[in-house]
């Protein structure tokens, strides 16, 4: 029980770390801006995902209803999906492409261990 919350607190944080910082660059650096406008996304599309990637970190963060985590879950999967289809189609190097897959493994271990600790309670 303990390596599985060692595990789910590690692979949470590393998503939810990774969430706030970006969510920060977006609204700060001009070179998120560039990025969105390389991938066809307009301004304000950058600003109403910065605001939600926060939401979401919050979320899988705090000692919410499962409900809510499971939202947060689900959309931090669909951001992670279409970054990689957005890196993609644009024409991006692999580095780029596989960022995204990377950190949906870690949100997928991050759920697996969330769903295994409530079940041990």
């Amino acid at each position: 029980m303990k390596t599985l919350k060692i595990t789910y607190w590690i692979t949470t944080g590393i998503v939810a770390l990774m969430m706030m910082f970006s969510a920060y660059a977006y609204v700060t650096q001009d070179t998120a801006a560039k990025g969105f406008h390389h991938l066809g996304y307009p301004d304000y599309f950058r600003v109403e995902l910065a605001v939600c990637k926060l939401i979401g970190a919050i979320l899988l963060l705090a000692p919410v209803a499962v409900r809510f985590k499971e939202w947060a879950y689900a959309a931090f999967t669909i951001v992670f999906i279409s970054a990689f289809i957005a890196h993609t189609a644009s024409g991006d190097p692999i580095s780029m492409r596989i960022m995204p897959v990377i950190i949906m493994g870690i949100l997928i271990a991050s759920y697996i261990t969330y769903h295994k600790m409530n079940k041990a309670v």
